[in-house]
């Protein structure tokens, strides 16, 4: 008896293209000899299941249900897939745990907690051989807060919406006036702005993730934009940014890297798979964690198929996997 699998995409945010790509890519590599897959599309307006001919047939918000030629269908589990608002910041999480349905992800918590880059970065502050940029975390937009930024931080600085994700709403600041229009930008997306300082080093991004024998890093991904930084442009335009898998690391860094990441996804009591961006400082090579994304992107070009091909593993079971484990352990 195939798995029935709720493919969850869309969302309430500018992150939405994504998803609908990352969703597209999954769906196209799971197993269909053990899955049933359904791609079920949640936006702020409408939640329905988009079936092979883009016909739309509504969800039951009640159990999640959907109802197809007079018979009613019941998920197994929910892969969710959907970045951004409501399935990235623990929203949708909190909905399955009330009805019962094992889901893909981090739980409803953990979710909400590592949506806030600040909250995050004070969570996982005092990990052994973690380091952490001195930062700001504001709750408005006002004269008062650039004061506050230019008072008591050294340029040049980040300036990032501290909810956002896929780095929509992100500046980088070299000088005093150029923080108000990076300032207005990043609270057009959110109504909280970390603002960081600068590490010049190297940028990698990981997955991590767990299966049965325990929690496995991915072969890590050295990121070398073309931008000043890795904005949203860099992420998804092919050609943008140079992406070496595995990235250029020593053994030592390699295996310290593994450590500090394995105790981050342990201190944040993540589940499924999730991507930790950082910074290896330029001359000391101090590890610097930027952010978690506990549903990172699957497109086509994305971090983590990339690293799960570097560590030759198969794709398909590797979705499989987070589905069996999700099943198993009602995640």
């Amino acid at each position: 008896m195939k798995r029935k699998i709720a493919l969850v995409t869309g969302g309430f945010t500018g992150e939405s293209v994504v998803s609908f790509k990352s969703a597209d890519f999954v769906e196209s590599q799971l197993d269909k000899s053990k899955y049933d897959v359904f791609k079920i599309v949640v936006l702020k307006d409408s939640w329905y299941y988009l079936d092979a001919s883009s016909s739309q047939h509504p969800v039951d918000k009640n159990d999640f249900s959907i109802h197809i030629n007079n018979e009613k269908i019941n998920f197994d589990v929910a892969f969710i897939m959907l970045h951004g608002s409501p399935g990235e910041d623990g929203k949708l999480q909190g909905y399955f745990d009330l009805i019962g349905l094992p889901y893909t992800s981090c739980d409803a918590l953990t979710s909400s907690l590592t949506m806030n880059k600040g909250y995050s970065k004070a969570i996982v502050d005092g990990i052994s051989g973690l380091n952490i940029a001195r930062s700001i975390q504001l709750f408005e937009n006002s004269e008062l807060s650039e004061k506050q930024v230019l008072n008591n931080l050294v340029l040049p600085l980040f300036i990032k919406p501290n909810n956002g994700g896929s780095s929509i709403g992100m500046s980088k600041v070299k000088s005093d006036s150029e923080l108000k229009d990076a300032l207005n930008k990043a609270f057009n997306e959110d109504q909280q702005v970390l603002v960081e300082e600068f590490v010049e080093g190297r940028e990698f991004s990981i997955g991590v993730y767990k299966n049965e024998n325990g929690i496995q890093v991915l072969p890590a991904t050295e990121v070398i934009p073309t931008n000043d930084f890795f904005d949203f442009e860099a992420k998804y335009t092919p050609g943008a940014t140079e992406e070496i898998t595995p990235g250029r690391m020593t053994e030592e860094e390699k295996s310290r890297v593994e450590r500090i990441v394995t105790d981050v996804y342990l201190k944040l009591n993540c589940k499924g798979m999730v991507r930790i961006d950082y910074f290896l400082q330029k001359d000391t090579s101090n590890f610097y964690f930027i952010e978690i994304n506990t549903i990172p992107g699957q497109t086509a070009q994305s971090f983590i198929p990339q690293q799960v091909r570097a560590a030759g593993l198969n794709i398909s079971e590797f979705y499989g996997n987070l589905v069996e484990m999700a099943l198993n352990n009602h995640v």
